[in-house]
């Protein structure tokens, strides 16, 4: 009979004998009740742990080169590429994610980074892989637009209360030439576009997805001058000065969705130029010498991209951009554009578009560990009816039905935002999901998405609206569970920020349905998140969530808010928080853990926090160890006793 001591021993040794067949534990991450990561599963995901990705981050007029950024360590950093294919040259160097742009005139990069995740960004510039400080060292600093002939470098920054993003300019190769040009309050404010000759410039003012306010700025006398009615709640998607001095912006004004048209700067009218129908428009670019714009529509989440020319307003289709999803499009001065592209079947890469010709140039080639993702399936549009009748949609991707037979998990993983859109691109470590462990992946476009114009973007808004968008997923969890291929008893959701609150308040109302939830920087009590969410956001997200100060909102924010229900919740939990997080601060994590784990005869809730990371995880070492984390934890509540008959494919 075994003694007390001897039971204490066998488990210690059961944990020795675990630890050292282990995968090492990342310093800087603090876990409660996440189990050690098996170095079998860490060698068998290996492939996919390598997977690359690469985006285009502009061109250099001196040289030709194309600027991207890509991760060859354990955070992305800026690379020059000097001609299609040839060797990715790495040429920033630090601990932490880094981005930038080139001057229009080539001579000067200028970088943005910050530390830890807080999202307290500041400028440098680029001298010989050494990065300069540009900016206070201390404030939250964004980038804004490049004046036309590379001399002026426009940029928002808090450092004046912590809250208001002021605005700046300078000369990057004389931080001296540093000057404040508007003074203002809120912290939407940014310089979109400088007019020719650099006396004015175009800023936009965000309020909400739905509204922004344009203004024109003279920056000598530093007077904001606005743009037609800012009563109309018009959103403003991007703004750009043609060399005869036009302007050129992506407007919602009298339309549903975003077109292409010019604005008076006197007058501020908006006349469209061109649109897509029932779809927005969602980028552009002018070419150097005004003659042609290229944009790229948004169509059912899929990019197509169109050219046109500015004399007749004519636009034609590139019908050699294969199916899939691009942005971050840039003329070069000697014509070529410059942009990213991913598919399902490929990871994101840098591409170029020769518009006399059609003919696309692949830049870079990401590495995919090895793997052939070639013969990946496209998502599947799935589209239903919600409670009231809206129509909602969704992107399913299934496993291989010949390797994976019969009914099948499905993980229902959720955008945050709340205005962001699931589009049908490269689904990268989640591919493990699909083609090894037979799990689909269900990413469903509840109302409050973009994508489909202001009137769906806005069904979400307020708190008295709030909980529409999570009844839309029990429409989406019916029409799964009707599938054939789909095992209605193992279903599971996770989720990140907003998408993170969807989850938890998702567990709640369809606790029935799911058998797990992953919840990452996720609300927990809106009232809570609100108070004490960084200053300088906290005014933009009480327009999208409601706001606290009010008694009858406040009311409603409480009741809404999962915490107050969290003891509903009866499936493992596992929550993901950076200790950095500006936006979702850690104490929402805290919170609800304390409260899941106070459930009665309830698991443990699995809870990881990066020390060194914010609204999300950004470090490859990070992210490896939750991945493998989440695969044990899809392995427990959706895979554990699969039958046989489906198992097998294992």
């Amino acid at each position: 009979m075994l003694t007390r001591v001897s039971l204490a021993l066998a488990a210690l040794l059961a944990t020795t004998a675990n630890a050292q067949n282990s995968t090492p534990k990342p310093a800087a991450l603090t876990v409660q009740a996440v189990p050690p990561v098996p170095a079998e599963l860490a060698a068998k995901t290996r492939p996919y742990m390598e997977l690359r990705s690469a985006s285009f981050a502009g061109w250099n007029a001196r040289d030709r080169s194309m600027l991207i950024r890509t991760r060859f360590g354990n955070v992305p950093q800026l690379h020059r590429v000097a001609a299609p294919m040839m060797d990715r040259q790495q040429i920033t160097f630090e601990p932490e994610p880094v981005g930038g742009s080139w001057a229009p005139s080539g001579d000067v990069l200028v970088t943005q980074m910050d530390r830890g995740g807080a999202e307290f960004f500041q400028l440098y510039r680029l001298d010989g892989g050494q990065m300069t400080l540009l900016t206070d060292g201390k404030s939250r600093n964004s980038l804004g637009a490049w004046s036309k002939d590379g001399k002026l470098l426009a940029y928002s920054s808090t450092r004046r209360n912590g809250t208001d993003s002021d605005l700046y300019v300078m000369d990057p190769r004389d931080p001296k030439t540093d000057r404040l040009v508007a003074e203002v309050k809120g912290g939407g404010w940014g310089i979109a576009a400088f007019a020719p000759g650099t006396a004015k410039a175009l800023v936009l003012n965000y309020q909400q997805v739905t509204n922004s306010d344009p203004y024109l700025l003279d920056l000598a006398t530093r007077q904001l001058t606005p743009l037609g009615d800012l009563k109309k709640d018009i959103a403003y998607g991007g703004a750009e000065f043609a060399p005869d001095g036009s302007l050129w912006v992506l407007s919602d004004e009298n339309s549903d969705v975003q077109r292409l048209g010019r604005m008076d700067t006197v007058t501020g009218k908006f006349t469209p130029v061109a649109n897509a129908g029932r779809w927005d428009i969602d980028s552009f670019d002018i070419s150097d010498d005004g003659r042609s714009i290229a944009y790229f529509t948004n169509e059912a989440g899929i990019s197509r991209l169109y050219l046109l020319d500015t004399a007749s307003g004519a636009s034609r289709q590139v019908t050699s951009l294969p199916v899939g999803v691009a942005g971050g499009i840039e003329w070069s001065p000697w014509g070529e554009l410059g942009f990213t592209f991913n598919s399902a079947q490929g990871t994101a890469d840098a591409w170029s578009l020769n518009p006399q010709t059609g003919k696309l140039t692949r830049w870079t080639q990401s590495e995919t560990g090895g793997l052939d993702f070639s013969r990946n399936p496209s998502a599947q549009l799935i589209e239903v009816k919600s409670f009231d009748g809206e129509r909602v949609s969704g992107f399913l991707y299934r496993p291989d039905p010949a390797k994976f037979p019969g009914k099948r998990p499905v993980v229902v993983d959720i955008h945050g935002g709340p205005e962001g859109q699931e589009r049908p691109g490269f689904m990268g470590r989640d591919n493990y999901l699909i083609n090894e462990l037979g799990i689909a992946i269900f990413l469903p476009n509840v109302r409050g998405s973009t994508g489909f114009g202001k009137r769906f973007v806005s069904l979400d808004n307020g708190p008295f609206k709030r909980e529409d968008s999570v009844k839309d997923i029990g429409a989406f969890l019916t029409a799964l569970k009707a599938d054939p291929a789909i095992d209605a008893g193992r279903m599971a959701v996770t989720g990140g920020s907003y998408g993170g609150y969807m989850c938890y308040a998702s567990a709640i109302r369809y606790a029935a349905d799911f058998k797990g939830a992953l919840c990452n920087v996720a609300i927990s009590n809106f009232v809570t998140f609100l108070e004490s969410t960084q200053s300088y956001r906290r005014d933009l997200r009480r327009v999208e969530y409601g706001d606290e100060r009010i008694p009858a909102q406040r009311a409603k924010l409480e009741e809404i808010s999962p915490l107050r229900r969290i003891g509903e919740i009866k499936a493992p939990m596992f929550v993901v928080q950076g200790a950095n997080d500006p936006r979702v601060p850690k104490s929402e994590a805290d919170q609800v853990v304390a409260a899941l784990n106070a459930r009665p005869g309830a698991a443990p809730t699995w809870y990881m926090v990066g020390e060194n990371e914010g609204h999300g995880f950004g470090k490859k070492e990070n992210q490896d160890y939750l991945f493998w984390s989440t695969l044990q934890f899809w392995q427990q509540t959706l895979l554990r006793d699969l039958p046989t008959t489906t198992a097998a494919a294992r």
